[in-house]
């Protein structure tokens, strides 16, 4: 089940669990749509994967014999950001954004 981290790694906006902004990598890494769009153009500063809209977890769980939605699973507290600097990044996001999310 996805953590629904609390922030952008990058910038460190709030990225509440009910958000449409957030954006995730394929190991999680979530980032805000803002961050995704004009600084990482669309390359994850860690793998080199893409992003896609986080997805938003019920608030409550809508079938009576399932333990779901944000009352049995919350997301998580802990902020996470990346390890990498800046120029790391922009280096990073320069020598690999021109190929598609599948040539990676």
């Amino acid at each position: 089940m996805l953590e629904l981290r609390p922030n952008c790694e990058l910038c460190d906006k709030d990225l509440p669990p009910d958000t449409a902004d957030a954006r995730i990598c394929t190991y999680e890494c979530t980032y805000c749509a803002d961050c995704v769009e004009n600084i990482l153009h669309d390359v994850c500063p860690t793998c080199g994967g893409n992003f896609v809209p986080r997805p938003i977890r019920p608030q409550k769980a809508w079938r009576s014999d399932k333990k779901l939605g944000l009352g049995h699973h919350p997301a998580s507290t802990k902020r996470v950001h990346s390890p990498y600097s800046s120029e790391d990044v922009h280096a990073h996001v320069a020598r690999i954004k021109h190929l598609s999310p599948k040539d990676r």
